[in-house]
Protein backbone atom coordinates (compact mmCIF):
# COMPACT_ATOMS: atom_id res chain seq x y z
CA UNK A 1 0.00 0.00 0.00
CA UNK A 2 1.72 3.20 -1.20
CA UNK A 3 1.18 6.69 0.12
CA UNK A 4 -0.13 7.79 -3.28
CA UNK A 5 -2.81 5.10 -3.10
CA UNK A 6 -3.70 6.13 0.44
CA UNK A 7 -3.97 9.75 -0.73
CA UNK A 8 -6.47 8.60 -3.34
CA UNK A 9 -8.55 6.85 -0.71
CA UNK A 10 -8.38 9.79 1.69
CA UNK A 11 -9.92 11.94 -1.04
CA UNK A 12 -12.66 9.39 -1.73
CA UNK A 13 -13.50 8.88 1.95
CA UNK A 14 -14.82 12.41 2.37
CA UNK A 15 -18.00 11.75 0.39
CA UNK A 16 -18.85 8.37 1.92
CA UNK A 17 -21.82 8.04 4.27
CA UNK A 18 -21.53 5.47 7.03
CA UNK A 19 -23.91 4.25 9.69
CA UNK A 20 -22.71 2.42 12.82
CA UNK A 21 -25.25 0.26 14.67
CA UNK A 22 -24.58 -1.53 17.94
CA UNK A 23 -23.87 -1.40 21.65
CA UNK A 24 -23.07 2.12 22.87
CA UNK A 25 -20.84 2.81 25.87
CA UNK A 26 -19.09 5.60 27.67
CA UNK A 27 -15.37 5.00 28.28
CA UNK A 28 -14.06 6.83 31.34
CA UNK A 29 -10.40 7.05 32.34
CA UNK A 30 -9.03 8.03 35.75
CA UNK A 31 -5.34 8.87 35.42
CA UNK A 32 -3.00 9.01 38.38
CA UNK A 33 0.17 7.87 40.13
CA UNK A 34 0.88 5.07 42.60
CA UNK A 35 3.42 5.63 45.36
CA UNK A 36 2.25 3.29 48.11
CA UNK A 37 0.12 0.29 49.02
CA UNK A 38 -3.04 0.79 51.01
CA UNK A 39 -2.81 -0.09 54.74
CA UNK A 40 -6.40 -1.34 54.49
CA UNK A 41 -5.78 -4.03 51.87
CA UNK A 42 -2.91 -5.15 49.60
CA UNK A 43 -3.96 -2.83 46.76
CA UNK A 44 -2.25 0.25 45.28
CA UNK A 45 -3.40 3.72 46.28
CA UNK A 46 -3.94 5.81 43.14
CA UNK A 47 -3.52 9.54 43.51
CA UNK A 48 -5.85 10.98 40.86
CA UNK A 49 -4.41 13.62 38.57
CA UNK A 50 -7.08 13.91 35.89
CA UNK A 51 -10.13 12.25 34.38
CA UNK A 52 -11.30 11.94 30.78
CA UNK A 53 -14.25 10.41 28.93
CA UNK A 54 -14.72 9.18 25.36
CA UNK A 55 -17.44 7.49 23.30
CA UNK A 56 -16.96 3.73 23.61
CA UNK A 57 -18.18 0.53 21.99
CA UNK A 58 -20.02 1.19 18.73
CA UNK A 59 -19.75 4.90 19.49
CA UNK A 60 -15.96 4.62 19.31
CA UNK A 61 -16.24 3.10 15.83
CA UNK A 62 -18.22 6.18 14.76
CA UNK A 63 -15.61 8.38 16.40
CA UNK A 64 -12.87 6.60 14.44
CA UNK A 65 -14.65 7.30 11.16
CA UNK A 66 -15.24 10.97 11.82
CA UNK A 67 -11.71 12.31 10.94
CA UNK A 68 -12.09 10.73 7.48
CA UNK A 69 -15.65 11.67 6.53
CA UNK A 70 -18.17 14.19 7.86
CA UNK A 71 -21.06 11.81 7.09
CA UNK A 72 -21.18 9.50 10.13
CA UNK A 73 -24.36 8.51 11.96
CA UNK A 74 -25.05 6.18 14.87
CA UNK A 75 -27.84 3.92 16.13
CA UNK A 76 -27.97 2.34 19.55
CA UNK A 77 -29.62 2.30 22.96
CA UNK A 78 -28.68 4.29 26.06
CA UNK A 79 -30.32 5.31 29.31
CA UNK A 80 -31.80 8.65 30.27
CA UNK A 81 -29.15 9.00 33.00
CA UNK A 82 -26.37 11.58 33.21
CA UNK A 83 -23.88 9.20 31.58
CA UNK A 84 -26.16 8.89 28.56
CA UNK A 85 -26.41 12.66 28.32
CA UNK A 86 -22.64 12.96 28.56
CA UNK A 87 -22.19 10.38 25.80
CA UNK A 88 -24.53 12.29 23.48
CA UNK A 89 -22.68 15.53 24.23
CA UNK A 90 -19.34 13.93 23.41
CA UNK A 91 -20.70 12.53 20.15
CA UNK A 92 -22.09 15.95 19.27
CA UNK A 93 -18.67 17.47 19.85
CA UNK A 94 -17.18 14.82 17.55
CA UNK A 95 -19.71 15.68 14.84
CA UNK A 96 -21.47 12.28 14.88
CA UNK A 97 -25.17 12.36 14.00
CA UNK A 98 -27.25 10.66 16.75
CA UNK A 99 -30.88 10.87 15.61
CA UNK A 100 -30.98 7.06 15.64
CA UNK A 101 -29.88 6.73 19.28
CA UNK A 102 -32.78 5.52 21.43
CA UNK A 103 -32.99 6.61 25.08
CA UNK A 104 -34.79 4.30 27.50
CA UNK A 105 -35.43 5.21 31.12
CA UNK A 106 -35.60 1.52 32.07
CA UNK A 107 -31.91 0.86 31.39
CA UNK A 108 -28.63 2.40 32.51
CA UNK A 109 -26.02 3.61 30.07
CA UNK A 110 -23.06 1.22 29.85
CA UNK A 111 -19.96 2.78 31.40
CA UNK A 112 -16.47 1.32 31.57
CA UNK A 113 -14.14 3.15 33.94
CA UNK A 114 -10.43 2.36 33.66
CA UNK A 115 -8.01 3.44 36.38
CA UNK A 116 -4.56 4.00 34.89
CA UNK A 117 -1.37 4.68 36.82
CA UNK A 118 2.00 5.27 35.14
CA UNK A 119 0.71 4.02 31.79
CA UNK A 120 -0.55 0.77 33.34
CA UNK A 121 -4.21 -0.12 33.82
CA UNK A 122 -4.74 -0.86 37.51
CA UNK A 123 -8.35 -2.03 37.23
CA UNK A 124 -11.58 -1.54 35.30
CA UNK A 125 -15.00 -0.85 36.80
CA UNK A 126 -18.02 -1.71 34.63
CA UNK A 127 -21.53 -0.32 35.05
CA UNK A 128 -24.15 -2.10 32.96
CA UNK A 129 -27.42 -4.00 33.10
CA UNK A 130 -29.04 -6.47 30.68
CA UNK A 131 -30.91 -4.85 27.82
CA UNK A 132 -32.97 -5.88 24.83
CA UNK A 133 -35.01 -4.05 22.26
CA UNK A 134 -38.78 -4.18 22.36
CA UNK A 135 -40.66 -4.92 19.10
CA UNK A 136 -41.83 -1.31 18.79
CA UNK A 137 -38.24 -0.10 19.17
CA UNK A 138 -37.06 -2.44 16.39
CA UNK A 139 -39.91 -1.19 14.18
CA UNK A 140 -38.89 2.41 14.85
CA UNK A 141 -35.24 1.73 14.01
CA UNK A 142 -36.13 -0.05 10.76
CA UNK A 143 -38.55 2.69 9.75
CA UNK A 144 -35.81 5.26 10.15
CA UNK A 145 -33.24 3.05 8.45
CA UNK A 146 -35.52 2.28 5.49
CA UNK A 147 -36.19 5.98 4.94
CA UNK A 148 -32.44 6.68 4.88
CA UNK A 149 -31.20 3.62 3.00
CA UNK A 150 -30.62 5.51 -0.25
CA UNK A 151 -28.26 7.87 1.61
CA UNK A 152 -26.02 5.18 3.13
CA UNK A 153 -22.89 3.71 1.55
CA UNK A 154 -21.97 1.27 4.34
CA UNK A 155 -23.25 -0.08 7.65
CA UNK A 156 -21.12 -1.40 10.50
CA UNK A 157 -22.75 -3.82 12.97
CA UNK A 158 -20.79 -3.61 16.22
CA UNK A 159 -21.76 -6.37 18.65
CA UNK A 160 -20.35 -6.26 22.17
CA UNK A 161 -22.91 -8.78 23.40
CA UNK A 162 -24.81 -6.23 25.50
CA UNK A 163 -28.22 -6.93 23.99
CA UNK A 164 -28.88 -4.27 21.36
CA UNK A 165 -28.20 -6.51 18.37
CA UNK A 166 -30.62 -9.43 18.35
CA UNK A 167 -31.42 -11.75 15.46
CA UNK A 168 -34.62 -10.00 14.29
CA UNK A 169 -32.85 -6.65 14.02
CA UNK A 170 -29.71 -8.10 12.39
CA UNK A 171 -31.78 -10.01 9.82
CA UNK A 172 -33.80 -6.92 8.94
CA UNK A 173 -30.70 -4.73 8.59
CA UNK A 174 -28.80 -7.22 6.43
CA UNK A 175 -31.82 -7.80 4.18
CA UNK A 176 -32.24 -4.06 3.68
CA UNK A 177 -28.51 -3.60 3.02
CA UNK A 178 -28.48 -6.34 0.39
CA UNK A 179 -31.60 -4.92 -1.25
CA UNK A 180 -29.92 -1.51 -1.63
CA UNK A 181 -26.39 -2.70 -2.41
CA UNK A 182 -25.00 -1.34 0.87
CA UNK A 183 -21.72 -2.71 2.22
CA UNK A 184 -22.39 -4.24 5.65
CA UNK A 185 -19.60 -5.37 7.96
CA UNK A 186 -20.01 -7.11 11.29
CA UNK A 187 -17.71 -7.17 14.32
CA UNK A 188 -19.18 -10.17 16.20
CA UNK A 189 -19.26 -11.30 19.80
CA UNK A 190 -19.26 -15.11 20.24
CA UNK A 191 -21.28 -14.80 23.45
CA UNK A 192 -24.18 -13.52 21.35
CA UNK A 193 -25.19 -16.50 19.20
CA UNK A 194 -26.22 -14.66 16.05
CA UNK A 195 -26.32 -15.72 12.43
CA UNK A 196 -24.36 -13.33 10.20
CA UNK A 197 -25.70 -14.73 6.95
CA UNK A 198 -25.04 -12.55 3.86
CA UNK A 199 -23.01 -9.78 5.52
CA UNK A 200 -20.25 -8.42 3.29
CA UNK A 201 -17.47 -8.95 5.83
CA UNK A 202 -17.31 -10.69 9.19
CA UNK A 203 -14.37 -9.54 11.37
CA UNK A 204 -13.64 -11.65 14.46
CA UNK A 205 -10.29 -11.90 16.19
CA UNK A 206 -8.57 -15.29 16.42
CA UNK A 207 -10.12 -16.36 19.73
CA UNK A 208 -13.59 -15.20 18.67
CA UNK A 209 -13.29 -17.11 15.39
CA UNK A 210 -12.47 -20.39 17.15
CA UNK A 211 -15.28 -19.89 19.65
CA UNK A 212 -17.82 -19.18 16.90
CA UNK A 213 -16.68 -22.29 15.06
CA UNK A 214 -17.09 -24.35 18.24
CA UNK A 215 -13.46 -25.44 18.18
CA UNK A 216 -10.77 -25.21 20.91
CA UNK A 217 -8.11 -22.62 20.18
CA UNK A 218 -4.64 -24.20 19.91
CA UNK A 219 -1.37 -22.30 20.09
CA UNK A 220 -0.88 -20.33 16.86
CA UNK A 221 1.61 -21.45 14.23
CA UNK A 222 4.48 -19.14 13.35
CA UNK A 223 3.04 -18.69 9.86
CA UNK A 224 -0.76 -18.15 9.77
CA UNK A 225 -0.85 -19.61 6.26
CA UNK A 226 0.54 -22.86 7.71
CA UNK A 227 -1.84 -22.86 10.69
CA UNK A 228 -4.12 -25.79 9.85
CA UNK A 229 -6.76 -25.26 12.59
CA UNK A 230 -6.98 -21.53 11.82
CA UNK A 231 -7.40 -22.18 8.10
CA UNK A 232 -10.14 -24.70 8.83
CA UNK A 233 -11.96 -22.23 11.09
CA UNK A 234 -11.80 -19.59 8.37
CA UNK A 235 -13.15 -21.97 5.73
CA UNK A 236 -15.96 -23.12 8.02
CA UNK A 237 -17.12 -19.63 9.01
CA UNK A 238 -16.93 -18.30 5.45
CA UNK A 239 -19.25 -21.06 4.30
CA UNK A 240 -21.52 -21.11 7.34
CA UNK A 241 -22.79 -17.56 6.88
CA UNK A 242 -22.39 -17.11 3.14
CA UNK A 243 -20.33 -13.96 3.66
CA UNK A 244 -18.31 -12.44 0.85
CA UNK A 245 -15.27 -12.06 3.10
CA UNK A 246 -14.01 -13.16 6.49
CA UNK A 247 -11.20 -11.21 8.16
CA UNK A 248 -9.57 -12.75 11.23
CA UNK A 249 -7.38 -10.30 13.14
CA UNK A 250 -4.28 -11.81 14.72
CA UNK A 251 -2.85 -9.05 16.92
CA UNK A 252 0.88 -8.66 16.39
CA UNK A 253 0.70 -11.32 13.65
CA UNK A 254 -1.42 -9.11 11.39
CA UNK A 255 -4.63 -10.22 9.67
CA UNK A 256 -5.79 -13.20 7.65
CA UNK A 257 -8.28 -12.59 4.83
CA UNK A 258 -10.58 -15.28 3.47
CA UNK A 259 -12.72 -14.58 0.41
CA UNK A 260 -14.18 -16.47 -2.50
CA UNK A 261 -11.70 -15.28 -5.12
CA UNK A 262 -8.77 -17.46 -4.09
CA UNK A 263 -6.68 -18.82 -1.22
CA UNK A 264 -6.37 -17.01 2.16
CA UNK A 265 -4.06 -14.00 2.22
CA UNK A 266 -1.94 -12.90 5.16
CA UNK A 267 -1.22 -9.22 5.81
CA UNK A 268 1.74 -8.76 8.15
CA UNK A 269 1.70 -6.17 10.91
CA UNK A 270 4.53 -3.67 11.14
CA UNK A 271 6.63 -3.91 14.34
CA UNK A 272 5.43 -1.25 16.81
CA UNK A 273 5.64 -0.58 20.51
CA UNK A 274 2.26 -1.44 21.99
CA UNK A 275 0.94 0.77 24.78
CA UNK A 276 -2.79 -0.01 24.77
CA UNK A 277 -4.98 -2.26 22.60
CA UNK A 278 -8.21 -0.51 23.73
CA UNK A 279 -10.24 0.30 20.65
CA UNK A 280 -7.82 -1.18 18.11
CA UNK A 281 -10.55 -3.48 16.79
CA UNK A 282 -12.88 -0.49 16.44
CA UNK A 283 -10.28 1.31 14.35
CA UNK A 284 -9.72 -1.79 12.21
CA UNK A 285 -13.38 -2.30 11.31
CA UNK A 286 -13.92 1.43 10.73
CA UNK A 287 -11.15 1.77 8.13
CA UNK A 288 -11.89 -1.64 6.61
CA UNK A 289 -15.49 -0.65 5.94
CA UNK A 290 -14.68 2.86 4.79
CA UNK A 291 -12.16 1.56 2.24
CA UNK A 292 -14.63 -0.98 0.84
CA UNK A 293 -17.25 1.76 0.57
CA UNK A 294 -14.71 3.87 -1.33
CA UNK A 295 -14.25 1.13 -3.91
CA UNK A 296 -11.11 -0.49 -2.54
CA UNK A 297 -10.39 -4.16 -3.16
CA UNK A 298 -10.67 -6.58 -0.23
CA UNK A 299 -6.87 -6.73 0.08
CA UNK A 300 -6.50 -2.94 -0.04
CA UNK A 301 -9.16 -2.60 2.67
CA UNK A 302 -7.33 -5.09 4.88
CA UNK A 303 -3.96 -3.40 4.33
CA UNK A 304 -5.34 0.00 5.33
CA UNK A 305 -7.19 -1.51 8.30
CA UNK A 306 -3.96 -3.14 9.44
CA UNK A 307 -1.99 0.10 9.15
CA UNK A 308 -4.69 2.02 11.05
CA UNK A 309 -4.93 -0.37 13.99
CA UNK A 310 -1.13 -0.47 14.17
CA UNK A 311 -1.07 3.27 14.80
CA UNK A 312 -3.76 3.15 17.49
CA UNK A 313 -2.11 0.47 19.65
CA UNK A 314 0.81 2.85 20.10
CA UNK A 315 -1.45 5.28 21.97
CA UNK A 316 -2.92 5.21 25.46
CA UNK A 317 -6.66 5.16 26.04
CA UNK A 318 -9.57 4.76 23.64
CA UNK A 319 -7.66 6.36 20.80
CA UNK A 320 -8.32 7.28 17.19
CA UNK A 321 -6.02 8.26 14.36
CA UNK A 322 -5.84 11.11 11.88
CA UNK A 323 -5.61 10.93 8.08
CA UNK A 324 -2.07 12.26 8.38
CA UNK A 325 -1.08 9.44 10.75
CA UNK A 326 -2.57 6.86 8.43
CA UNK A 327 -0.66 8.28 5.48
CA UNK A 328 2.60 8.47 7.43
CA UNK A 329 2.26 4.83 8.52
CA UNK A 330 2.54 3.61 4.92
CA UNK A 331 5.93 2.84 3.39
CA UNK A 332 7.38 5.49 1.09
Amino acid sequence: MTRDRIDSFLSSYRSKRLLVIGDLMLDRFIWGNVSRISPEAPVPVVHVQRESSYPGGAANVARNLRPFTPHVSLMGLIGTDDFGTQLLQLLGTEGVETAGVVRDEKIETIVKTRIVARHQQVCRVDRESPMSLQPHQIDGIMTLLTARAAEIDAIILEDYGKGFLGQPLVDAIVALANEHGIVVTADPNPNNKLSWDRVTVLKPNRLEAFRMAGMPEPAPAADPLEDGPLLEVGRLLLERWNTKMLLITLGEHGMLLFDRSGPPRHVHSRPREVFDVSGAGDTAVALLTLTLAAGGSPLEAVEISNLASGVVVGKLGTATLTPEELRDSAPL
